[in-house]
């Protein structure tokens, strides 16, 4: 919970970095969170309150809109962290392949100012 935090204390730094463990115990918190959501959503649906179902979807709609900024930063702390540059991040745009190829780099170790791997 404490990198999920930090993602929101440094939701417009986009110069610093991010260790591997920060950034993918920050996601897993995001999936577990949509998760949740979105099973309350549909036992709301299925109990018959779609009043309920709306409410919930429109929290998860914010709650998105919320983390999209401080994602992309964290993941351009990431990425800077494994000793790339920010524009690695636009792989995104590449359908499929490019999605891969950026979790790739996302899960490389990270890497020293010196260009030396940190163990």
């Amino acid at each position: 919970m404490t990198e999920f935090i930090n993602m929101y204390k440094n939701y417009a730094n986009f110069s610093d970095r991010t260790t591997v463990r920060g950034y993918w115990m920050a996601y897993l918190f995001m999936v577990i969170f949509a998760v949740v959501a979105t099973i309350l959503s549909f036992v709301a649906v299925a109990a018959g309150s779609e009043a309920l179902s709306l409410i919930i979807s429109l929290i998860m709609l914010v709650w998105g809109l919320a983390t999209v900024v401080p994602s992309i930063a964290m993941a351009i702390r990431r990425l800077r962290d494994s000793g790339r540059e920010w524009y690695y991040y636009l792989l995104v745009l590449v359908p499929l392949v490019g999605t891969f190829i950026l979790i790739y780099f996302l899960i490389q170790p990270s890497i020293a100012d010196d260009g030396t791997p940190v163990v």
